[in-house]
């Protein structure tokens, strides 16, 4: 089989190469010259574990190709995927599907110019990109005003890939969802996703706006779970409770779940908050309000706000002149994505409060210096703890969950450390002489006295 990614992104990168892992043959298309060369000599334009010997072994073996040319990349494809950015429009926080419609456009025009080929064959079009319910009908009638109905059919297969962990998702995913009305589309789908058949994966087949939907839905659940555990966190800071604990006995309770129940600094990355906002819009233009999501995303970004109060009040209730340690800037690990993170709602805050900030992260170092220039940006994690006042955990990369305790002190002016992500055991850093602040989390548990957390983040006791 032939298929044409469009859109050498994030999930056009990675579809387009898992695929090929399967045998297919791909074409990823961009109009970025540059960006095609730089795949052509085989670099990656994104950090995500395992893609570059992904991409290496299948351009090596034939199977996967980039270009800028769509028209030679479409004509004599089975499938070709819409795989363009889908961004928060600026002002109204609706999905810009400039990119989306331009694609179908061209896709249109290529198989005109290219004809049949062969002749009588039908091309299935469809979105990978995360779009609002509708989108692949208005995709449908603009291929219809070039391209007569029997030369194509459309279809949504929404991608569901965490940065990180993408390819895994991708080779083991939980289930594929296909939306569409054509005996062809499926037939052509299915094909293409046959080798998870011997996996057992789940095929789920819906017409167009349902699997529009469930992308969103999805993503909606996920970070209202997140949000929940959240206000849990602060509750159980009040209250002397272990958020740990709550979080592990909801989440053995087979209707819950475990997954998505860390309580941290808020959500952030290219999907959760943008296309929260978008499904909100969404549902404004049908006129059903989604309270629940609506209050997700204000309640996710007076979190992020907060947490540097939070640190603010843990050193003392001020940070002017003193020399704070952070370490991870990425939204999450196993990624170089500063998008929403939350990392950009703390660190300008203390900046501006008077204190000198020294960052660290493994792969989000250069898209940072962009975003957050006033910062000083070290070249490993040691290196920002040397006469720091306070070391901050914002981003949990496993290089992080190790450090050399004794080492950390001796370099810190001051013995104290705010874990953003929960990292490290509360009793464990107290008894290596460190003061301690985490989410959710007494420092003690037993005894006469409970030492709890406030949500302003002190320590008190009960």
């Amino acid at each position: 089989m032939r298929i044409a990614m469009i859109g050498t992104g994030y999930v056009g990168l990675v579809s387009g190469a898992c695929f090929s892992e399967f045998g297919v043959s791909v074409t990823c298309v961009d109009k970025d010259a540059g960006k095609i060369e730089r795949l052509m000599r085989g670099e990656i334009p994104i950090f995500e574990p395992g893609l570059d010997q992904l991409v290496a072994g299948n351009a090596a073996a034939g199977r996967l190709s980039f270009t800028t040319d769509l028209k030679a990349a479409v004509n004599g494809a089975d499938a070709v995927f819409i795989a363009v950015g889908t961004p928060s429009r600026r002002g109204d926080g609706h999905a810009d599907l400039s990119y989306v419609f331009a694609a179908a456009s061209e896709i249109a025009e290529a198989l005109a110019q290219g004809g049949n080929d062969p002749p009588g064959d039908r091309t299935v079009v469809v979105t990978k990109s995360t779009v609002p319910v509708g989108t692949g009908r208005r995709v449908e009638r603009i291929l219809r005003n070039t391209l007569p109905p029997s030369r194509f059919d459309v279809a949504s297969n929404p991608e569901f890939l965490r940065e990180g962990s993408a390819i895994q998702d991708f080779m083991r995913p939980d289930r594929v969802v296909i939306g569409t009305e054509s005996e062809h589309a499926r037939t052509v789908l299915g094909a293409l996703y046959r080798p998870l058949y011997l996996l057992e994966t789940p095929m789920v087949f819906t017409s167009l706006e349902t699997a529009e939907l469930i992308k969103y839905a999805a993503n909606a659940f996920l970070a209202t779970k997140i949000t929940f555990i959240n206000e849990m966190a602060d509750l159980c800071e009040a209250v002397g409770a272990d958020v740990h604990d709550v979080a592990r006995g909801i989440g053995l309770d087979g209707r819950i779940g475990r997954k998505f129940l860390h309580a941290g600094p808020g959500f952030g990355g290219s999907c959760f908050p943008k296309d929260c906002q978008a499904l909100v819009r969404s549902a404004e233009l049908a006129e059903t309000p989604l309270s629940v999501v609506e209050t997700v995303l204000r309640v996710n970004e007076a979190r992020k706000r907060q947490m540097a109060d939070r640190i603010i009040a843990a050193c003392g209730g001020e940070v002017a002149g003193k020399t704070l340690a952070v370490l991870g800037l990425t939204f999450k690990p196993n990624t170089d994505d500063m998008r929403d993170s939350p990392s950009l709602a703390i660190l300008p805050v203390l900046h501006a409060a008077g204190a000198r900030v020294r960052a660290f992260d493994p792969e989000g170092m250069a898209e940072a210096k962009k975003l957050m220039p006033e910062l000083e940006y070290c070249g490993d994690a040691y290196q920002t703890m040397q006469g720091a006042d306070a070391l901050i955990l914002i981003t949990e990369w496993n290089e992080f969950r190790a450090l050399d305790l004794d080492r950390v002190k001796a370099l810190m002016r001051q013995p104290l450390v705010i874990d953003l992500r929960n990292i490290y055991q509360p009793d464990a850093m107290i008894a290596a002489g460190f003061t301690y602040h985490s989410i959710g989390r007494p420092i003690s548990q037993g005894g006469s006295e409970a030492m709890t957390e406030t949500p302003a983040g002190l320590r008190v006791i009960a």
